[in-house]
């Protein structure tokens, strides 16, 4: 007897954009197709969609790309990210960092943070709560206290939102000064900007590759990897 084939889940991956730019215009678009490039090679299919197009509440895992659309739409967007299924990051972690009191909330769990914006920046870029690459002042090899910096604010922003920090997808820690006197002057963790054209084409790749498998982690913790069965 022939048995019948299960029905192997296939997850459905939108990258969810900015309505006004359209789906393909701007420099986040030009991020993506690297992203969902990668995101291809390890058998993941994905599409770039505006996040107000009806399609993305069918998707099973939804990527943030743009902050929102404007002031305008502020409050329809903070009610369309928890009514999207498998929202990265969070929704509860949107609605905090979206907050400009975050940044007390960090200094006030011991991260060290400047009052205001800092002339020379270094940005810092994590993904699965891991460091991934920089840019900006320090270059694209900054001192470890930097490092320390930004991933001691990732571990602060996760235990505020009670989950664990490789569970934020992906960050960028904005960091001023030195190696003895390091402060956060903000963090992204709703659709930060990668900045893919200040690293070389190497460091692109890796940093690219290095998304898509914290992408096919979070899948796997969510019940969607290779081995799930899609509901009938």
């Amino acid at each position: 007897m022939k048995l019948a084939r299960p029905n192997i889940l296939h997850p459905r991956i939108v990258l969810a954009g900015d309505p006004r730019g359209g789906d393909d215009d701007g420099p986040a678009a030009d991020d993506d197709a690297g992203l969902i490039a990668a995101l291809r090679h390890r058998g993941l299919q994905a599409r770039r969609l505006p996040w107000d197009d009806p399609e993305t509440l069918e998707a099973d895992l939804v990527i943030l790309r743009s902050a929102g659309g404007g002031a305008a739409r502020r409050v329809e967007f903070q009610a369309w990210t928890k009514r999207v299924r498998n929202l990265l990051n969070p929704p509860e972690v949107v609605a905090w960092n979206s907050d400009p009191r975050y940044l007390a909330d960090l200094q006030c769990d011991g991260v060290p943070t400047s009052p205001g914006p800092a002339s020379a920046t270094t940005a810092l870029v994590f993904f699965g709560g891991g460091r991934s690459h920089a840019f900006g002042a320090a270059g694209t090899d900054p001192d470890f206290e930097l490092w320390d910096v930004g991933r001691a604010a990732l571990r602060a922003a996760a235990e505020r939102m009670s989950i664990r920090i490789e569970e934020l997808l992906y960050a960028r820690a904005e960091v001023a000064g030195t190696a003895d006197d390091a402060r956060l002057v903000s963090l992204d963790l709703v659709a930060p900007q990668l900045g893919w054209a200040d690293i070389t084409a190497d460091e692109r790749d890796r940093a690219q590759r290095r998304f898509a498998l914290e992408v096919a982690a979070a899948l796997e913790r969510l019940g969607l990897g290779p081995l799930a069965q899609r509901r009938p």
